[in-house]
This record gives structure tokens, sequence and C-alpha cells, in this order.
């Protein structure tokens, strides 16, 4: 379970251009969730996952992940408990590393990282029958540089990188944001295979408000900081991407623009 209580922050305190992005923020997701988070652009969504992966601290609150208070835990320290995928595609893995190596890399995520798995027999077999599950050939590309792979095939590596090793909580920033429709659709159906059958608590932030009721089994959606919406379970079956339009302006008082919410 994730549990967020009472998060402040604050960006250029005491100065001309102070910005508090939360105020009192509450959150808790039980175990093995997947949810959706959408939101208007500067509404708090990416401040959320670093929060939660602890690249920022609050100024006050706390972040708890299964009933543990990790708030003064650094990124590296909750590397144990939380992964990350992010929007480009190039961020989470090596270039100029091999598959191998990089999954290697991957499997010691939270330890001190080494290449010895790579050498091992278990390892590398292992390593062929997860990556034979996404379907994509990559089980007979294991000593190809990363670099040479698309972007979709290296954002499906990531996804499986980040559940070689023991993880509690999967966080997926935009993760289709910079793939072509085709390769968008093919990493979210393996991204709702990969939680489903590991039973990973996950957020899942996106601009596209289809994604957002698509996939997972929980909605919310951001603005000025605070949870305007929350949908789960019957109050979310059947609820168009219309409706999430009108409930915006009904409960954020702003009009529709452009660059503030995506329908696609």
């Amino acid at each position: 379970m994730l549990t967020l209580s009472d998060l402040h922050v604050t960006f250029n305190p005491g100065t001309a251009l102070a910005n508090s992005v939360l105020s009192g923020f509450n959150l808790t997701i039980p175990t093995g969730q997947f949810m959706t988070v959408i939101g208007s652009n500067g509404a708090g969504k990416s401040t959320l996952l670093n929060l939660i992966s602890g690249d920022i601290q609050p100024d006050r609150g706390d972040v708890s992940i299964a009933d543990v208070r990790v708030t003064p835990w650094d990124t590296a320290r909750r590397a144990k408990l939380v992964a990350r995928v992010f929007q480009n595609p190039l961020a989470g893995s090596c270039t100029h590393l091999t598959l191998e190596e990089n999954l290697a890399l991957a499997a010691q995520r939270g330890i001190s990282r080494t290449l010895a798995p790579a050498t091992s027999r278990a390892f590398r077999q292992n390593c062929k029958t997860r990556l034979a599950e996404l379907n994509l050939g990559l089980e007979n590309r294991l000593d190809d540089r990363i670099g040479l792979f698309s972007g979709g095939q290296r954002q499906a590596v990531s996804l499986l990188m980040c559940t070689l090793a023991p993880t509690q909580i999967l966080l997926l920033d935009e993760h289709t944001a910079a793939l072509d429709p085709k390769n968008a659709e093919t990493i979210l159906q393996l991204t709702h295979q990969i939680v489903t059958d590991r039973a990973l608590t996950t957020l899942m932030v996106t601009h596209s408000m289809k994604q957002a009721l698509q996939w997972g089994d929980r909605t919310i959606m951001l603005h000025g900081g605070k949870i305007i919406l929350d949908l789960a379970g019957e109050a979310r079956s059947g609820v168009t991407v219309q409706d999430l339009l009108q409930q915006f302006e009904q409960r954020s008082g702003d009009a529709i623009t452009d660059d503030s919410l995506l329908l696609g």
C-alpha cells in the first residue's frame, strides 16, 4: 500500500517566483491497484511521482510504502521499493551496453551493482524466458547493444527491467507519449500484462484521457495540486472522455484549452 499524507511542496519559497505545487495532498493506493493520473499542465503530476520516488522531498508531510515511513529516504534507498519508467525511451537503459548487460544492472536495483549476473548461464536463460514473454523476438538479441533497438523495443525492455528485481511500486511517467500509436498500444498492453501478473501497485501518469479510462482500475484527476476527481469501480465504468471534460470544467472552474488536457 502507498500512503501520501498531508504533503506540501513549494518551489522557490520566499521569492517572487514561489509556486505552491501541493498543499495538504492526501492519497492512499491499496496494494496491487493500477491507478491512472490525469490533469492540466502544472497540476502536480510530475511532482507527485518525484515525491514517491524520492527525487524531491516534501516541505511537510509523509510518504509511506507498506506502512513503512520512507519520507527521509533518498532515491537510491527507495530503489528497492520503487521502479520508474520515463517518457523518453532512451532514459531507462544504457545505450552502449548490450541488452544482457542492461538487464544485469536492472536485476541489482537497490544494491551494489556489477555485471557479474551477466556471466551466469542461469541468469542468461532467465533473461531469455522473460524477454520471450514480450513477444518481440528480443530473446535472440541479448548480445546486441541496446542503442540499436527502436524506441518501442527500448520502452518494452525498460518495463521488463523495472520488474527484474522485486519492487512494490511501479511509476509510469507518460511512458508512451514519445511513441507512435501502434507502439504505444503495444507498450500499454505489455504494461497491463506485467502489472497484472505481478500484482504491482502502479501509478500511470498520462495526458490521454482515453488511455486513463481504458487502462487500470482507478483514475484520479489533478488540478492546482489537488485531486478534483477520483473514480473507481462502478463510478468509473461507462465514463467517457466527454464526461471527464465536463467534470474538469465543473470542478476546476477552468475552460478546456488545446494543451491543458488531451483527448487522444
